[in-house]
C-alpha cells in the first residue's frame, strides 16, 4: 500500500434490497475523482465486486471526493457522490440495481397486514371513513397500474418522516387525516396532502433552529397558497420537504388542523433542485418518481449509516 492509496468497496443491491452476487451480471463500473479525472471505467461482474475493493488515490484535499456510478444493461444507472476516501481507510459504497422494467410489488404492505405491521399509517389511510371504505380505496390503488406510483409516494413518505427525529416525536405522529376528495390538493405520485395539527410547524421551526432542516424563502413560488416550508438537510439527495398550508383548517378527530404537504424532492441545493426538478418537470410535464426517490434515498442512508430506508414494497 502507498502513502497515498485509499480503498472503495463497492456492493449492489437489487429492487427487494438484497446483495447481488451474480457471476453472470457485468457491470460498467465508473470512478472519478474530484478533479473530474476518470479513474476507472470498465466491466466487472456482480460477484467479484462483492468481494474485491477499488485502490484510488488520495490527495488530502477536494479531490478526494470521488463519484462511483454504476450500470448494467437492462437496469437503471445508479451512483453516489462524494464518497469522501482516506489514505488507507475503506469506503463502502451501497447502489441499488433497479431493472429498466421493474414492477410495484407491494406484498408486504397487503391491506390486512397494516393495522399491525404499519399501525401509523393504517390509521392515516383509514381515518375518515370506515374499515371496509378504506381497505376498497387502498386496494384499488394497488391493483390499478397507474395508480401505484401515487401509493409507492405515500410509502416513501410515510417510511421516511417515520424517521425523522424532531424535538418531540416524528412528523408521522402529527398527521391525522390523509385528505382524498379536494382536487387542489391531490394525492399524486410526488406528494400527498394532510390534516396534520399546528403543533407540528412549531416542532419543524425548533429542528430548523437545530440545523436539522433549511427554510424555503418563498414557499408560495412552488407550493400555491403555502405560509411556511421546511426542507430536511441530513442527506445529499432524496430529502423530505414539509410544506405548510396554515390558512386552510378544519377540525378533524375533535382536533384543529391545518393542512401539510409532504414530499421528497432529489436534489438537496435549492438551485440544483430549481433546475433539474422543478423546472424540468414544469417543461415536460413530469412529476418526481417515486422509484428515483426510493433508490436515492436508499442508498444516501445506507451511505450515512443510518437505519435502512424500508417502505413495506418491492421492486421486481
Amino acid at each position: 500500500m502507498s502513502d497515498t492509496e485509499a480503498y472503495i468497496q463497492v456492493r449492489l443491491f437489487d429492487g427487494r434490497r438484497q446483495v447481488i452476487t451474480d457471476d453472470g451480471l457485468n457491470v460498467l463500473m465508473t470512478i472519478t475523482d474530484g478533479w473530474q479525472n476518470q479513474r476507472c471505467r470498465r466491466d466487472f461482474s456482480a460477484s467479484y465486486l462483492a468481494r474485491t475493493p477499488f485502490s484510488v488515490q488520495t490527495f488530502n484535499n477536494s479531490g478526494d471526493l470521488y463519484a462511483v456510478v454504476a450500470y448494467a444493461d437492462g437496469f437503471k444507472q445508479v451512483g453516489f457522490h462524494p464518497v469522501r476516501v482516506a489514505q488507507g481507510a475503506l469506503q463502502n459504497v451501497d447502489l441499488m440495481l433497479i431493472r429498466s422494467n421493474a414492477k410495484f410489488d407491494f406484498s408486504p404492505a397487503k391491506w390486512n397486514l397494516l393495522a399491525s405491521s404499519q399501525p401509523a399509517a393504517f390509521r392515516l389511510l383509514s381515518a375518515d371513513c370506515s374499515p371496509e371504505t378504506a381497505q376498497k380505496r387502498y386496494e384499488k390503488l394497488v391493483d390499478d397500474e397507474r395508480s401505484q406510483p401515487k401509493l409507492a409516494c405515500f410509502w416513501n413518505l410515510v417510511t421516511a418522516m417515520s424517521q425523522i427525529q424532531l424535538p418531540q416525536g416524528t412528523p408521522l405522529d402529527y398527521l391525522r387525516q390523509v385528505i382524498w376528495d379536494d382536487p387542489a390538493l391531490e394525492f399524486a405520485q410526488d406528494r400527498f396532502f394532510a390534516w396534520a395539527t399546528p403543533d407540528l410547524v412549531e416542532q419543524v421551526k425548533e429542528a430548523a433552529r437545530q440545523g436539522e432542516f433549511a427554510p424555503e424563502l418563498d414557499p408560495s413560488f412552488f407550493h400555491g397558497d403555502a405560509t411556511c416550508s421546511f426542507k430536511q438537510v441530513q442527506f445529499g439527495e432524496a430529502n423530505v420537504q414539509l410544506t405548510f398550508h396554515e390558512r386552510r383548517t378544519a377540525t378533524v378527530g375533535g382536533e384543529n388542523c391545518i393542512v401539510v404537504e409532504p414530499d421528497i424532492d432529489y436534489y438537496k441545493d435549492l438551485a440544483a433542485h430549481a433546475l433539474f426538478e422543478v423546472l424540468a418537470n414544469k417543461v415536460t410535464h413530469s412529476l418526481t418518481n417515486p422509484e428515483e426517490v426510493y433508490v436515492l434515498r436508499w442508498v444516501a442512508g445506507r451511505h450515512a449509516g443510518v437505519p435502512d430506508f424500508n417502505p413495506p414494497y418491492w421492486f421486481v
